[in-house]
């Protein structure tokens, strides 16, 4: 996900499909609700690499859910779908779906090793015949521009070591000890082990969604009880947190910090309500107390428009008419409105240019 001038990503927004279970799951029994959950917090984590899965996966999700199918009936179902669509599906939705299914079953799985193999081997099982370095460890240097820093990148691990310093890190883990600890100090331990294995950045793509799904199982193997709806609804925000945890900018009086990430590992372990608003950390400081970002008066469809293009930003306006239900004449006017509120902004052909939510 790269950052584009002018674009405010925002959790809080809420998502048209975001957490297609939550009403779903309330009343189901509770091995049928662990397993929606999983679902959910599988699905959600595509949002951290902007993908959307198809009404296709929430449809076969149910069923397993249900115990109609198992998951490895649905995982069939996902790749038979896909074999008959035969490419002609939008961008990464497939990647969204056949993922999802994954993390599902690895989620409902209870065996879990900690070492720096199961962590290769759960990049290998989510993107097999996705990625052709799907288990591999990347040979080569990366950047990535992020929203969260304005446009800067984190320092990543050197392609000419991540293997060793992979081990290191597992090492050092494997030796701690916990006892003697309160909960805050063990937060702390948690955040800063699990942002250091993400700032390696072992893989050329998929690592967030691999150190997210190895980092659940690892609480639980430390006896957490971990609910999977909270990186189901805030997983772009975990993302953002592990930004965080690993930027530094002396210039301009800005360090590495995981406060951000212990919020979202107080909510998870321990029950709190603190509130995780992704403009809070935007090294900017410019979306935290903005009159003019905090009071611009959307309605129901005008928000809707801004979630879609959040996900898309090459969304046509056919595509935003059939999602919302409405019809292309409504589309174009509301597009024009939000244009003239400077809420949105079109950049590029028709055909080829993207929106940009100002």
């Amino acid at each position: 996900m790269e950052y584009i001038e002018g674009v405010y990503e925002e959790n809080e927004v809420k998502d048209i499909n975001k957490d297609p279970f939550e009403e779903y799951i309330k009343n189901l029994a509770p091995t049928r609700k662990e397993l929606g959950q999983a679902w959910s917090a599988a699905i959600g984590l595509q949002d951290v690499d902007g993908l959307k899965p198809s009404e296709y996966l929430y449809e076969t999700a149910k069923k397993n859910i249900d115990g109609e199918i198992t998951i490895d009936e649905a995982d069939s179902l996902i790749e038979a779908y896909y074999e008959n669509k035969a490419g002609r599906v939008e961008h990464g939705t497939e990647e969204a779906d056949k993922v999802s299914t994954r993390i599902a079953r690895l989620l409902s799985e209870k065996a879990f090793v900690f070492s720096p193999t199961q962590y290769i081997a759960i990049h290998r099982e989510l993107f097999k015949g996705i990625y052709s370095h799907a288990g591999m460890i990347r040979d080569y240097n990366i950047t990535k521009k992020e929203w969260v820093l304005a446009g800067d990148t984190v320092s990543y691990g050197s392609a000419h070591n991540l293997k060793e310093t992979l081990e290191y890190d597992f090492s050092q883990e494997k030796m701690f000890r916990y006892n003697g600890l309160t909960m805050s100090e063990t937060i702390h331990h948690l955040a800063v082990f699990v942002s250091d294995l993400w700032q390696i950045h072992v893989f050329g793509e998929g690592n967030t969604r691999t150190t997210a799904v190895f980092f659940i199982k690892y609480l639980r193997q430390l006896g957490f009880d971990v609910n999977n709806d909270l990186f189901s609804a805030n997983s772009w925000y975990f993302r953002n947190a592990l930004v965080r945890a690993n930027y530094n900018n002396i210039k301009d009086n800005i360090f590495e910090t995981t406060e951000y990430l212990e919020k979202f590992l107080r909510n998870l372990l321990q029950g709190e309500k603190n509130e995780l608003h992704n403009r809070e950390m935007h090294v900017s400081g410019r979306f935290v107390n903005d009159p003019i970002n905090n009071q611009v008066d959307l309605n129901e469809r005008e928000q809707k428009i801004l979630d879609i293009i959040k996900h898309n930003p090459t969304v046509t306006r056919s595509e935003m008419a059939e999602n919302i239900g409405c019809s292309e004449t409504t589309i174009k006017r509301t597009l024009q409105n939000m244009t003239e509120k400077k809420i949105v902004k079109r950049i590029g052909s028709n055909k080829k240019g993207e929106w940009i939510i100002m």
